[in-house]
Order: C-alpha cells, then sequence, then structure tokens
C-alpha cells in the first residue's frame, strides 16, 4: 500500500493553528512543471454524511487518453474541524490521504475539487495535499475564492488570467461554450499552462472534468449529478 504523507503535521488544530500552518507550508509549492509522463489522474471530492458529522472522500483514477475508469477509493472518517473558508483542507484532507492509502498504485496527478493557490494564503486544499503528499496536483474550483478577472470569452477552451493584485493566481476556463467557467489554480509541480492543459484533456461534453464527476459522484452518491 503507498505511503503518501510524506510532511507530517497535526490536523487537528485551532483555526490560528491552521493558519500559520498554511504560511509554513505555502514556501513549499513547486509552480513549475515537475513531472514526467502522466497516464493515470486521479479526480478527488469530500462529501458529508450524517449532518456532517462524517467526512467522505473519494478518490476515482482514470487513465489518459480515454478517461477510463481503473480505480476508485473511498474513506469515512468523523469530522473534526468545523466549516472555515479558506481552512478547507483541515476539514477534509484528513480522509482524502485515507482513501489515496487505499489505492493501489498512486495517479500520476490530482485534480481537487477546490482551490490550489488561489487562496488567500496561497495554500487551498489542492497546494497542501501537493505539497504533503509531493504528488503533482490542480485546483479545480466550481466558484472563486479570492481574486478578480476579467469576462471570458464563450469559446470552449478560453480563459482568463484570475489576479490578485498584480498577481496571477489561476486562471477562469470556459470548458464548455456558454456555460459558466471553472476556477484553475496550481496546486503543486505543474505550471499555469499545464494544468489548464490537463483539465482540458479531461473534459467531454460537461462542465466538470470527468475527474471530477466520477469523484463527486463517488463522495455524494445519494444526491447525483
Amino acid at each position: 500500500m503507498p505511503r503518501i504523507q510524506r510532511i507530517q503535521h497535526p490536523w487537528e488544530v485551532t483555526t490560528q493553528q491552521a493558519r500559520e500552518i498554511q504560511e509554513q507550508l505555502r514556501a513549499q509549492v513547486v509552480c513549475e512543471d515537475q513531472l514526467g509522463t502522466v497516464k493515470f489522474v486521479a479526480g478527488v471530492d469530500v462529501g458529508f454524511e450524517n449532518a456532517n458529522t462524517i467526512t467522505r472522500a473519494a478518490v476515482c483514477v482514470l487513465r489518459l487518453p480515454d478517461l477510463e475508469l481503473c480505480a476508485q477509493a473511498v474513506a469515512r472518517r468523523p469530522t473534526t474541524f468545523p466549516y472555515v473558508p479558506g481552512l478547507l483542507s483541515f476539514r477534509e484532507a484528513p480522509a482524502v490521504l485515507e482513501a489515496l492509502e487505499k489505492l493501489e498504485r498512486l495517479p500520476d496527478l490530482l485534480l481537487c475539487d477546490g482551490q490550489g493557490i488561489a487562496h488567500p494564503r496561497r495554500l487551498g486544499i489542492a497546494s497542501h495535499l501537493g505539497v504533503v503528499t509531493g504528488l503533482a496536483s490542480i485546483g479545480v474550483a466550481k466558484s472563486r475564492l479570492v481574486g478578480t478577472h476579467e469576462e471570458v470569452p464563450d469559446d470552449k477552451g478560453a480563459w482568463t488570467p484570475l489576479r490578485d493584485g498584480d498577481e496571477v493566481i489561476g486562471a477562469v476556463l470556459r470548458t464548455r461554450a456558454r456555460v459558466s467557467p471553472v476556477y484553475i489554480s496550481i496546486g503543486h509541480r505543474v505550471s499555469l499552462a499545464t494544468a489548464i492543459d490537463y483539465v482540458m484533456q479531461c473534459v467531454t461534453r460537461y462542465r466538470l472534468p470527468e475527474t471530477t464527476r466520477y469523484a463527486h459522484h463517488l463522495a455524494s452518491c445519494e444526491r447525483g449529478e
């Protein structure tokens, strides 16, 4: 079984301690391509059961380029951290790490339902998971947490930079024509251009990439699509 948590830190902490951990880890995020051939991509998503008292994390591994589902894993554990904007990883990542441990082989790239560096402290869940596991990762979020952007052209594949002041922290990407865009950001060990490319490789006829769709269904199957 894989051992995936290369960097150890406590998860059951106060909100102030969580912010301090984010500040410490942000310097370890690699924002350039440091990944080899990507044959397997994994979607990561998290749902909640029993009035949010149980965290249910799902990882679905798809093969490129045909996007065939090759492996999947679910982990369920008590929810120990409150819902606090900007601290999503402390609520969700422990269960994700358990799900990753259940896979027989690790994917080459994670596509996480959440932010990467498009985050006030540049360490959203995609970056956090990437740093602690050493895996390349991308944030694929359905909504914006921080930053501003211009209108995105309506064409499939069109994008515009997401900026926080003078810094480009992500891309607002139109995965389907005339459908609301998604927010892409570097997680770890990928450039923004590469992140956009892999997200589009995982898109079929839906707004969200297949990685996210598979993982969402497994993480919250009672809600459907």
